[in-house]
C-alpha cells in the first residue's frame, strides 16, 4: 500500500468516525424524546480500501409498530364509552351503593323500593297525613330521578356529538400535517438526503392520528405511506382525504346523530358503508348511537310502565282508565305496550295529589287523582278514613307483572321493581364492561410501546458503549495519520 492510500484511507475513516460519533450524540439527545428511534451510519467498503458513509438507518419494526397503533386506537375507544357511563353512574351515585340502597343510591330501582315502603307504611295507617306526605315525596323523587336520568343521556350524548366534531377537526388537521411530512420523505428519499427525522415525525403523527380513529398503512416505492381506516376507507392516499361532520344543536331521545364521512364515505352510524371499529370515534358513536339510547329505552319504559301502574280505572265498570298519580305532559290515557321516546323526562306526579299545587294527599287513600271532578275514579266512594284497598292495590301493582318492549334489552313480563332493577344491572354490567376493556387496553398499550421501544428506541448503555469505541477508533485513525505524516517528513528528509 502506498502512503497516498495509506493517508487517503486513514483521512476516510475519521470522516466516518466523526459522522458516527455525530449520530451517536445525535441519538443521546433524542433519548428522551416521545417517538425517537436510534439511527446509524450505513458503511461501506471502497475500491481504494477506505469507508464510505451511505446514509443513515433508522431502527424500526412494522409489526410492533402496527401493534402499537391498534392498542392505542383500541384504548382510545374503550375510554370515551367508559367515561360516559361513568357520567351516569355518578348522577345515581351506583359505584357507592347497591341498587337498593336508598342512603346513598339515588337510581330508580332504590326509589321504586322507596315508594313501595312508604306505601305500606300508609297502608298501616291510612288516615296519617305524615305518612301520606312520605308516599307523595317518595313518588316525587322516583319522578325526578327518571327526569334526570333523561336529561343526563341526552346532555352525554349532546358532549359525544360535540366530542366528535372535535376528533374530526383533529383528525384533519393531523392529516394536513401528514402529507407536507410524507411529501418531504418522498422528495428525500429520491434525492438521497436524510429522511429519518422526517420518518420520526411521521411515525408520531400516526400514533396521534389512531387515538381519533383506526389506522392500518401500507408503505409504497420511495417511503411513500398510504393511510386507510381499520375498516379500509382511504384516510390518505398522496393527499389527505377530507374526513367531515355536522354537529347535532340539541338533543332529545328522537334524535339521531349525524354520521362521520371520509371522503364521502360514511364510517359510523346506522348507515356506515364503512364501519370503524375503533378510535375515540368509534367508542363516541357507540356511546351516543347505542348504549345511551338504549338505556333512554329503558327509563322511558320505566316511566310507562309507573304510569300503567298507578293508573285509576272507572269504578262504575265503565272501563275507561286515566293515568292517576304518575302522569305526563298532555296525557289524555294510560299509553300501551311501546316506547314513547322522552317519556321518562316527562313523567311527573299528579298536581292533584299534591297539597302545594291545590291538590289533597287523601286522594292517594281514595282515589280520584285522574280526575277529582269525576266521581267515576273515587274508590272509596263512602270515605272511610281506615280505607286500604287502593293503597294495597298499589302495593301489589309494583310488584305485578306487565309487558315492557323487549328492543329496550332488558326483557319484559316484569314488575316495575323488577325492570327498575335490571335496568340498572344492565347499566352496571355495561359501564363495569367499559372500565374493564379500558384498563386492559390501557395495559396493553402500555406493554406494545415499551416493546416497541425496547426494538428501536434508544439504549443509552450502548450508545455510551459504542461513543468509547468510536473515540478510541479515532484515536488509532488519527495515529495512523500522523504515522503516515512522519512517514512522508523522512522521506522528504532523505530526498
Amino acid at each position: 500500500m502506498s502512503l497516498s492510500n495509506a493517508g487517503a484511507i486513514a483521512n476516510q475513516s475519521l470522516g466516518a468516525i466523526s459522522s458516527q460519533i455525530s449520530l451517536v450524540s445525535r441519538n443521546i439527545a433524542g433519548a428522551s424524546t416521545t417517538g425517537y428511534a436510534a439511527k446509524t451510519s450505513l458503511l461501506s467498503t471502497n475500491a481504494s480500501g477506505g469507508v464510505d458513509v451511505n446514509g443513515v438507518a433508522r431502527a424500526t419494526s412494522l409489526a410492533l409498530f402496527q401493534n402499537a397503533l391498534q392498542a392505542t386506537s383500541g384504548q382510545a375507544a374503550s375510554s370515551a364509552l367508559s367515561s360516559g357511563l361513568d357520567q351516569l353512574d355518578q348522577l345515581y351515585g351506583l359505584s357507592t351503593s347497591t341498587a337498593t340502597d336508598t342512603s346513598s343510591s339515588r337510581s330508580p330501582a332504590a326509589l321504586v323500593a322507596a315508594l313501595s315502603s312508604a306505601l305500606q307504611s300508609y297502608s298501616a295507617s291510612p288516615s296519617d297525613l305524615t305518612t301520606a306526605q312520605s308516599v307523595l315525596t317518595a313518588a316525587q323523587s322516583l319522578a325526578q330521578s327518571l327526569n334526570d336520568g333523561s336529561t343526563a343521556v341526552q346532555n352525554m350524548r349532546a358532549q359525544a356529538d360535540g366530542d366528535i366534531a372535535t376528533a374530526v377537526d383533529d383528525i384533519n388537521s393531523l392529516l394536513g400535517q401528514f402529507q407536507k411530512a410524507n411529501a418531504a420523505i418522498v422528495s428525500g428519499t429520491q434525492t438521497g438526503r436524510d429522511v429519518s427525522a422526517l420518518e420520526d415525525q411521521r411515525d408520531e403523527l400516526l400514533n396521534k392520528l389512531s387515538a381519533d380513529i383506526g389506522v392500518r398503512t401500507i408503505t409504497r416505492a420511495n417511503n411513500d405511506m398510504v393511510i386507510y381506516t381499520d375498516s379500509g376507507a382511504t384516510l390518505f392516499e398522496t393527499t389527505a382525504r377530507n374526513v367531515s361532520f355536522t354537529a347535532t344543536a340539541g338533543y332529545s331521545a328522537s334524535t339521531v346523530g349525524s354520521s362521520v364521512y371520509v371522503d364521502g364515505v360514511p364510517v359510523t352510524g346506522a348507515d356506515a358503508a364503512m364501519p370503524i371499529q375503533s378510535g375515540k370515534l368509534q367508542g363516541l358513536t357507540q356511546l351516543r348511537d347505542v348504549v345511551a339510547p338504549q338505556f333512554q329505552n329503558q327509563l322511558d319504559e320505566l316511566a310507562r310502565g309507573l304510569i300503567v301502574s298507578f293508573a285509576e280505572t272507572d269504578q262504575t265498570g265503565g272501563g275507561a282508565s286515566a293515568p292517576g298519580l304518575f302522569t305526563y305532559s298532555d296525557a289524555t290515557d294510560v299509553p300501551s305496550v311501546g316506547i314513547i321516546p322522552g317519556l321518562a323526562g316527562q313523567i311527573t306526579v299528579n298536581a292533584n295529589a299534591d297539597p302545594t299545587k291545590g291538590g289533597s294527599l287523601d286522594r292517594l287513600r281514595d282515589g280520584g287523582i285522574s280526575d277529582p271532578g269525576n266521581s267515576a275514579f273515587d274508590y272509596n266512594a263512602t270515605g272511610d278514613a281506615g280505607y286500604t284497598d287502593r293503597i294495597n292495590q298499589l302495593i301489589t301493582a309494583l310488584s305485578t307483572p306487565q309487558d315492557f318492549d323487549t328492543t329496550a334489552g332488558v326483557g319484559t313480563n316484569q314488575s316495575v321493581a323488577d325492570y327498575a332493577s335490571s335496568s340498572i344491572g344492565w347499566l352496571e354490567a355495561q359501564r363495569q364492561q367499559a372500565s374493564s376493556s379500558a384498563s386492559y387496553q390501557e395495559t396493553l398499550v402500555s406493554q406494545t410501546s415499551q416493546a416497541l421501544s425496547n426494538a428501536t428506541g434508544v439504549n443509552l448503555d450502548d450508545q455510551m458503549s459504542q461513543m468509547l469505541d468510536l473515540e478510541n477508533a479515532y484515536s488509532a485513525s488519527a495515529k495512523l495519520l500522523a504515522a503516515v505524516d512522519a512517514m512522508y517528513k523522512a522521506l522528504f528528509q532523505a530526498l
